[in-house]
């Protein structure tokens, strides 16, 4: 216990207090004028809505990742298993660069989408594709090792039985993995609240439109505006730890539930 206080007192609890430290002096009234503007208001919808619905990308599609390759034998699987894992790997600037140059107007997917009226680059649209590139390996990596210990046995006795397929996911497969599911959906949306690298080119960083609350905190600093960017900087911690709260809540009460059956 306090060697893990002390460690994490060192990385993580110190380090945040900064924070409050240096907005001691400050006014409530002049915390809430520069939190509540226009701009930082519509940085905070961008950066939760787009982590949220990259999150809930991830789960579906990452659990249906981790699915084929625990189920099915895949030519080159092993590289296609060591292609999920490229995310934690690539800095995240060259995804970014990598993701505008795919979905720029005159890029390879970009020029396809643009006589469909479809434009993804420099737009909320990309910045939920960049987060969902960088959030799908911990959903995939979460659940993967779920199914792999799953006893196939299970789903045979409930064929059996008489159950269709529906049913087989529904009653078996899926209260098994949903705790997993959860705390990947937890830690992508986690991961997609603080990028910063694969966002800033793909997404234009239109003030109102398209500029995330990390680029606004760097915004600020180098405006020299120090209140400013701690003062968004602490609305971003409190209500993401919030976030974080709530869903590991919710994930602790439905492992009770699955424990008590």
């Amino acid at each position: 216990m306090g060697f893990t206080l002390v460690y994490l007192s060192l990385i993580v609890i110190i380090p945040l207090s900064a924070i409050l430290i240096k907005l001691h002096g400050i006014s409530w009234d002049m915390f809430w004028h520069t939190v509540t503007t226009p701009r930082a208001l519509a940085s905070y919808r961008l950066s939760f809505g787009a982590s949220f619905i990259a999150a809930l990308i991830n789960l579906i599609f990452g659990v249906l990742v981790a699915w084929v390759l625990v189920r099915y034998k895949l030519p080159a699987q092993k590289m296609i298993d060591a292609a999920v894992d490229l995310p934690f790997a690539l800095p995240t600037a060259v995804a970014g660069i990598a993701l505008t140059t795919l979905y720029a107007p005159n890029g390879w997917i970009g020029r396809l989408l643009a006589p469909l009226g479809m434009k993804v680059a420099y737009t909320p649209a990309g910045v939920v594709i960049a987060l969902a590139f960088v959030g799908l390996p911990f959903v995939v990596r979460t659940v993967q090792p779920v199914l792999e210990d799953l006893d196939i046995a299970m789903e045979e006795a409930a064929a059996s039985l008489g159950a269709n397929r529906w049913q087989i996911i529904t009653r078996i497969l899926l209260p098994q993995i949903l705790p997993a599911m959860t705390t990947g959906f937890t830690m992508a949306f986690a991961r997609a609240i603080g990028e910063y690298g694969s966002v800033v080119f793909i997404s234009g960083n239109l003030p109102l439109k398209t500029e995330i609350s990390a680029l606004l905190i760097m915004v600020k600093l180098e405006q020299y505006d120090y209140t400013g960017a701690l003062s968004i900087a602490l609305v971003m911690l409190c209500v993401s730890f919030l976030l974080l709260l709530f869903i590991n809540r919710m994930n602790s009460r439905s492992e009770v539930r699955y424990e008590s059956r």
